[in-house]
């Protein structure tokens, strides 16, 4: 129950933090890695900033935004949940993976640079990692949120999405 409140707390902050203008994180952001999981293959589907190929994945739920899918190989907590704001529709979805904070992060960072989203925030305490980003103040309201955590060998995700209006 505790480790909810955090994470909901977590996510409510990158929300807030995500109304600052993107260009005041991008100084201190850290460079992540381009890559996708090992063994994972790579489509044409949306090319990114530096032509390098998205991973292919299933969507988050349905009519999630192309930049709002399952990590590959991981297992959902439960449905995703659905939810509509002035910015459109979005989703909540929790799930577990073997893969790392660093390697989620990774992925949906290149998800989101092949959607045209800009980084609002990043944050890295202890193992704990989180990334946001989204279509800018002008912009149509697309927003993803990500934070993984290390638990037990294995990575708790929320993710969090606006489709945009």
């Amino acid at each position: 129950m505790k480790r909810m409140f955090a994470v909901a707390g977590l996510a409510t902050a990158m929300l807030v933090t995500g109304c600052q203008n993107a260009d005041d994180t991008k100084a201190t952001e850290p460079a992540l890695a381009d890559a996708a999981p090992a063994g994972e293959a790579r489509t044409a589907e949306a090319p990114a900033a530096n032509a390098a190929a998205v991973p292919a994945a299933a969507p988050a739920a349905p009519g999630a935004a192309a930049f709002a899918v399952l990590y590959p190989g991981a297992t959902p907590k439960g449905p995703a949940t659905a939810g509509q704001s002035p910015a459109g529709p979005g989703g909540m979805l929790e799930f577990t993976t073997p893969a790392t904070p660093d390697e989620v992060v990774a992925f949906y960072r290149q998800r989101a640079e092949a959607a045209g989203l800009k980084p609002i925030t990043t944050l890295n305490r202890d193992d704990a990692r989180a990334y946001s980003a989204g279509d800018g103040a002008d912009g149509s309201g697309k927003l993803l949120n990500v934070i993984a955590t290390p638990v037990d060998g294995a990575t708790d995700v929320l993710l969090t999405w606006s489709n945009g209006r």
